[in-house]
Order: structure tokens, then C-alpha cells, then sequence
């Protein structure tokens, strides 16, 4: 999540658990705290694929986490002797930590949660990065605590909000999974890699996305659509064997340990060399996709992995246009918008840049 929401959580964490013996101290500590583990961005670890990965790694891990709190705890018990006892210092410290990382699960790009052990990134997507209500329910919470100084009761009113805001977004996940489900078993897709996650600032509007081969299949789903099936959209995603070429190389295999099948792969010219570029399908959204790494170079027939990838800049964004083209498709628009639309929209907006060609519609 964004640092903003980050810091809010954090501190209203640590205004429910120390607020009536710290006050409002323990909302300032909770959000410093609360946005401690994504420092890790300014690291650099080599190279765009690396930084990428790598990012909510060792900082966002239970273990290491968990292991400062209770040195914090310990430290705090002692130099603040009388304050609090030792087991309040760690629920303090140590859930206002573990709480930043466990959000971040809840997105698409994935955290490395029990880090080092070598596990994929844990994402099971319920909101997007950015959701302004969850924020707001926090911030609200936040607000009344510091003005009225009844920071326990008002911090524990937001946390509360937020936790009902995601059960809430799980259940939407779920109804929408149970939409998908006769669509997918009917093309065959029952048992494809499957992703669905909320589309941008909301919990309306879901996207789902399917691997089958050298294809994938877009989705939109909104909890206003009527009992009709959801429409399932195929794209180009890779021809043989550039997945081949890509896994060929430990570049292809860590973004694949870090995406999982949800990468399409491309050929463009860049300085007049033929360059393999690999786009992370889950990040983003249909048409704008600013994920993207370079992996290979072809010269004389030959391929041959990069030894540093590099993450093309990306022009495209969500323009207002999108945004409100979004909103129709949220109240239900279903006929009218589907991924297609998304992704024709970016072609006419950007024109013919790198990734902006439209994916072509294979059925």
C-alpha cells in the first residue's frame, strides 16, 4: 500500500495498543514505525529485475520484523522503566511492524513474507495499492484521536472500520470468483493460473486473468453487472519459444519466481538491436502496463541474456478519461467497456510506443 495509508495504519496500531499510556506519542511512534519497511526502495540491488524483486523482501519479513520489535520492546522496558510492561512494549512495537507487511500481502505485488526461506511473494489481492476509503477510514480514525484525545477509542474505531472495509472486499473477491467460474470451466480454463484483483481506487470493479499457454484471457467484473456471463477476452500472450529464451537466463527466472506465469513476452527494437522484453500482466491494468524488462538481445540469429535488465520507461498513466470510463464500466456498463476498449483507448492516447500496441484479440 501507499505510504501514507502505511503510516496511518501504523499509527493508529500504535494509538489502540499504548494509547493511554503513551497518548499522543504513540500515534507519532506508530506511524514512523508504520512506514519503516519500505526504506527498503532506496536500495539498490543492481538492476531493475533485482530491485523489483527484491523489493518487500528482508524488510518486510515476519521473521526479521518480529525479531526487531522485540528488540525494541526490550530496550523500551528498560529505558522506560514503569511505563508499561514487557509484554505491551512488544504487542506495541512488534503488531505495529507486522501489520505494514501483512497489508502489503493483500496487493498484487506480492510479499515476501517469510523471507529468507525461499517461498514466491504471498499475494492474495483485495485491494489495490491506492484505495482512498481504506485510507480514509484510517485517517478519520487518526483525526478525532488527536482532537478529542480519546486516541485509544478513536484509533480502535478506525482499525475496525478498515478490517469490516477488507472483509468486505474479500467477500466481493469471492462473489466474483464464483461469477467467473462457469465462464472459465467453459472455455476450458478451470484449472489455468488465475488472478483476480480490484482494478484501480475501488472494490467494485474486479479484474481476472488467465493463463493458457501462449494466450491470456481479460475480464472485468463488477458487483452491479447483471446475472449474465462474465465476458472472457483472449490476447497474444508470447510466441514460441521466446518463454523458452527468457527462462534460459537467471533474469528470466527471477521475475518468473516473482510473477509467476503472469508474463507476456514481446520483440522490439531499442537502438536498432531486437530485444526481448518480458510485461508483468498482474500490475497495471489492460492497456496500461508500466512493468516491463528487458532480457534478452537477438544479433546474428543468436540470443543472448542482458547482463543487466532494465525497466523501459513507461509515458502512460490512468488520464481522466480512463478514470471515467472506469467509473462507467464500475456501475455496470458491462456491454459498452471490457479490457479491449482499455487497451484501444491507450493505443489512440499514446500511439506507437513500447507495450502501447494493442493486444491482439485472438477469439
Amino acid at each position: 500500500m501507499d505510504s501514507i495509508t502505511q503510516a496511518a495504519l501504523g499509527a493508529a496500531v500504535g494509538g489502540a495498543v499504548m494509547g493511554r499510556r503513551l497518548g499522543r506519542k504513540a500515534v507519532v511512534v506508530g506511524a514512523l514505525l508504520g512506514t519503516l519497511p519500505d526504506l527498503d526502495v532506496a536500495l539498490d540491488y543492481g538492476d531493475a529485475i533485482a530491485n523489483v524483486t527484491e523489493h518487500r523482501g528482508f524488510s518486510h519479513s515476519l521473521f526479521v520484523l518480529t525479531g526487531l520489535g522485540t528488540l525494541l520492546a526490550l530496550i523500551s522496558r528498560y529505558a522506560l522503566a514503569g511505563r508499561a510492561s514487557l509484554t505491551r512494549w512488544w504487542c506495541f512495537f512488534t503488531l505495529i511492524l507486522i501489520t505494514h507487511p501483512l497489508l502489503d500481502s493483500l496487493t498484487t505485488y506480492g510479499t515476501q513474507l517469510l523471507w529468507p526461506l525461499d517461498t514466491p511473494p504471498v499475494a492474495w489481492p483485495v485491494v489495490f495499492i491506492i484505495d482512498p476509503l481504506y485510507s480514509l477510514a484510517l485517517l478519520g480514525g487518526l483525526v478525532a484521536a488527536c482532537v478529542s484525545r480519546r486516541v485509544v477509542h478513536y484509533c480502535a474505531l478506525g482499525l475496525a472500520l478498515s478490517c469490516a472495509y477488507l472483509l468486505m472486499a474479500a467477500g466481493m473477491k469471492w462473489s466474483v470468483e464464483i461469477r467467473l467460474a462457469p465462464a472459465l470451466e467453459a472455455r476450458g480454463l478451470d484449472a489455468a493460473p488465475l488472478i483476480v484483483q480490484p482494478t484501480p481506487f475501488n472494490i467494485l470493479l474486479w479484474r481476472a486473468t488467465a493463463i493458457e499457454g501462449e494466450r491470456y484471457f481479460e475480464s472485468l467484473v463488477s458487483v452491479f453487472d447483471d446475472d449474465s456471463a462474465p465476458r472472457l477476452e483472449a490476447f497474444q500472450r508470447q510466441r514460441a519459444p521466446l518463454e523458452e529464451v527468457a527462462l534460459s537466463g537467471a533474469l528470466g527466472q527471477r521475475l518468473t519466481w516473482f510473477s509467476g506465469p503472469f508474463l507476456r513476452y514481446e520483440v522490439e527494437p531499442i537502438d536498432g538491436v531486437e530485444t526481448l522484453i518480458a510485461t508483468d500482466l498482474r500490475l497495471g491494468f489492460p492497456g496500461f502496463h508500466p512493468f516491463n524488462f528487458t532480457l534478452a538481445t537477438r544479433q546474428n540469429g543468436e540470443w543472448q541474456a542482458v547482463p543487466e535488465s532494465e525497466q523501459l520507461p513507461s509515458q502512460r498513466g490512468l488520464s481522466a478519461q480512463t478514470l471515467s470510463r472506469l467509473l462507467a464500466r464500475i456501475v455496470g456498463n458491462e456491454k459498452a467497456l471490457c479490457a479491449s476498449d482499455f487497451i484501444e483507448q491507450s493505443w489512440r492516447v499514446y500511439g506507437e510506443r513500447y507495450a502501447c500496441r494493442p493486444e491482439s484479440v485472438t477469439d
